[in-house]
């Protein structure tokens, strides 16, 4: 998908965590988290593929920048890029983790993302498939608790 879509792998840093919660989220610099319950709630590849596709979004859109100035400000953001507050650092990526991003930089991910599987050859209809029981969350408590959703209800 990266080569098909212009995204330098070299700059995306995947992080598997071994955990039961379907999620997957962005951090600055590139980091991708995958939790491993993300990967064994998934039908297909191509739906693990199309939730990839959208976190990808997310970093190459520079959401997780216009979040973060949103939540922490620019003073904290300074701060930490020049190398101060080693707390505050791990509070910063605890709280991106945790929370959602609003509706239109959701909605701008998921077009992009829809866009990088077409692309890369890949079907995004198993990716509608996978987001339609979030959008319906209730009715699917195990597919993924919305306590550990952090992108919000459609």
């Amino acid at each position: 998908m990266c080569d098909k879509n212009d995204i330098d792998r070299d700059k995306i840093k995947v992080h598997l965590l071994f955990k039961d919660e379907v999620n997957a989220f962005a951090l600055p610099d590139g980091h991708l988290v995958i939790f491993s319950g993300l990967i064994l709630e998934s039908e297909n590849p191509e739906e693990l593929s199309g939730v990839i596709a959208h976190e990808l979004a997310h970093i190459k859109l520079n959401h997780v920048m216009t979040k973060l100035m949103r939540e922490v400000g620019l003073s904290v953001l300074l701060s930490m890029a020049s190398g101060g507050g080693g707390d505050m650092l791990r509070e910063t990526a605890k709280m991106l983790s945790s929370t959602a991003f609003d509706r239109a930089l959701e909605k701008e991910a998921d077009i992009k993302a829809v866009d990088y599987l077409i692309e890369a050859n890949i079907s995004p209809e198993p990716f509608a498939t996978f987001l339609l029981p979030l959008s319906q969350w209730r009715s699917y408590p195990s597919k993924i608790p919305v306590s550990t959703s952090t992108d919000p209800n459609s």
